[in-house]
């Protein structure tokens, strides 16, 4: 690589590409002539090695260990700031001044109630309906009671769209939740902020004053922070694909909650307390450390490290510590499953195996123990991803409708069926 090009070589061919520095981590090679050029596609299962777009959202170094939103690093952000301070950054590029702080806080306090024939809605799905599967249809559905803020070509109604998801999906979320569960449901109130207001909304009754717990609200506000956007990863790059079709916002997002509702993605966090349901007690730790140690076993230690993050995810640093917040708040001193949990933590950070493959604990492991101990279902772990993750998948499907290069997506494939034949008349095979 030379300058601001790359030199491609195919057959006898040699082909200039140009190099694209970003302003921070990796340059790219712009390939997009490449076909046009050479006749030839890249392979690339799973993206790992491609750019999909130019982004000034969020930005990972894996190997360092770095999350930055707009450029702040993650740990400033979930230490000093709140969610919504977090949403409006994502938004719009910077930190809120105060006076923008509170315009846009009271914004989205007064989107937070849903259409009242929403309810009835929900009544179509069967009680036991699992909550994501409410959450992907309900989200899917605000189309048809917001049709007026569906044009995407009017900055204004791309605003509404984006206020009013912010401010409804912890309303249709407790509405997930106390669907499942036989509860009324509970209307929000102006008088309290974001996330007290959704603990509120889960956990309260009307027949009795819900008292927000501070510790436990400003744990679920870190949660939500830390979860609140991670770049180019599958959900959002399902946004985006959604989006680059010219799908209403509503839509795009409903199929980032469906793509988030994947194990392999957003659920991570049920499937690392569910293996702690399967160890079920400290004394039988070691057996399984040895079968996670055992190549031949196919046994793995879900929460344990990170497909981007090959240092300790700094995600996980925050979450230790709100982790150990709740639990001394809550007293939770004979729950088996959280003894498994703080063991086979300590372990994890000093068994010289794990520290040599970087097998350090991360954020699914400890958001999955402190969203038990806060009173959610394992159900319910992917709807609060869900939730928290709406700020940063609209704040990249705006980017991708404001950013003049996009096109609508149209990845390539390498064909390997049959090559052509021809039609053989019924009677004669």
């Amino acid at each position: 690589m030379t300058g601001k090009t790359s030199t491609v070589s195919v057959d006898d061919k040699q082909v200039e590409m140009a190099v694209k520095p970003g302003s921070i981590g990796p340059s790219v090679i712009d390939i997009s002539k490449l076909y046009a050029q050479t006749g030839m596609f890249t392979y690339d299962p799973g993206f790992t090695s491609t750019a999909s777009c130019e982004s000034k959202i969020t930005y990972i170094d894996g190997d360092q260990g770095v999350l930055l939103y707009r450029g702040y690093p993650i740990e400033q952000l979930a230490e000093h700031g709140d969610f919504l301070e977090t949403c409006y950054l994502l938004l719009y590029g910077e930190l809120p001044t105060p006076t923008q702080k509170a315009d846009f806080d009271y914004r989205v306090t007064r989107h937070t109630m849903v259409h009242e024939q929403m309810t009835r809605f929900f009544q179509g799905f069967r009680r036991d309906a699992h909550p994501m599967a409410v959450m992907v249809g309900s989200v899917g559905a605000l189309s048809a009671f917001y049709h007026d803020s569906t044009d995407i070509s009017d900055p204004h109604q791309r605003m509404v769209a984006s206020m009013r998801m912010i401010a409804k999906m912890p309303t249709l979320a407790a509405m997930a939740y106390k669907y499942t569960i036989g509860q009324p449901f509970m209307y929000p109130k102006n008088d309290l902020d974001y996330t007290s207001n959704f603990l509120r909304m889960c956990f309260g009754v009307p027949c009795e004053e819900y008292k927000v717990n501070p510790i436990l609200s400003r744990a679920l506000d870190r949660i939500f922070i830390l979860h609140a956007d991670h770049e180019q990863n599958a959900s959002t790059s399902t946004v985006r694909l959604a989006g680059s079709s010219g799908a209403n916002p509503f839509a795009c997002i409903a199929a980032g909650i469906a793509c988030l509702w994947g194990p392999a993605h957003g659920g991570a966090n049920e499937a690392a307390l569910q293996m702690l349901q399967e160890i079920g007690t400290p004394d039988r730790i070691p057996m399984y450390i040895a079968k996670a140690k055992d190549k031949n076993d196919p046994f793995r230690l879900m929460g344990f490290g990170h497909r981007v993050y090959k240092n300790y995810d700094p995600r996980a640093k925050i979450m230790q510590k709100t982790t150990h917040e709740v639990l001394s708040e809550l007293g939770i001193k004979d729950d088996p499953l959280l003894d498994v949990a703080v063991e086979l933590e300590q372990i994890a950070l000093k068994d010289e195996y794990f520290v040599e493959k970087k097998l350090y604990p991360n954020i699914d492991f400890y958001s999955g123990i402190t969203l038990k101990a806060m009173g959610f279902p394992t159900s319910m772990f992917t709807v609060l991803f869900a939730l928290a993750r709406t700020v940063g998948w609209i704040a990249q499907w705006s980017e991708m409708i404001e950013d003049p290069s996009q096109k609508i997506g149209r990845p390539r494939q390498l064909y390997v069926g049959e090559p052509q034949r021809d039609y053989v008349p019924i009677a004669q095979r």
